[in-house]
């Protein structure tokens, strides 16, 4: 009996050194974001009093983002270009770096997608009250 406790203590060690890597495991990633009507914050950079992004559907934003999504995965386009040209995000200026990040600092959806990515990969649309995303993990 002595033997099992002892086993259950070494399976709960590892256990809690696994939940403590992943909750200090960070990562890097660049976005480009598009908003729309539905964003919470109507107003960005490139567009301060919000009248393009109170006049773009979701469904617009999405499909602009398909068509940059599919020029930088065919090489037409570099995604920081992409980035600093259109993204509504402030990130913008940065090519859309976000920089290093861990869980919980980003919205779950956001957060989700970039941990599932591996480094080079380019996410497919993510939705969070933002706006519009495609991600691309970078470390």
């Amino acid at each position: 009996s002595h033997q099992s406790s002892n086993q259950v203590h070494n399976f709960s060690t590892t256990e809690k050194r696994k939940l403590k890597k992943m909750a200090t495991e960070q990562v890097k990633a660049s976005h480009i974001l598009i908003k729309h009507q539905g964003s919470r914050r109507k107003a960005s950079w490139k567009d301060p009093d919000g009248r393009v992004i109170s006049s773009t559907t979701r469904d617009a934003a999405v499909a602009q983002l398909k068509a940059f999504r599919d020029d930088i995965i065919a090489g037409k386009a570099a995604f920081p270009d992409v980035a600093s040209r259109f993204s509504d995000c402030s990130s913008a200026k940065r090519g859309g770096d976000l920089g290093p990040f861990g869980r919980g600092q980003m919205q779950k959806p956001f957060e989700d997608a970039t941990f599932a990515l591996k480094v080079g990969e380019i996410s497919d649309i993510v939705y969070t009250d933002s706006g519009v995303h495609i991600i691309m993990r970078t470390g």
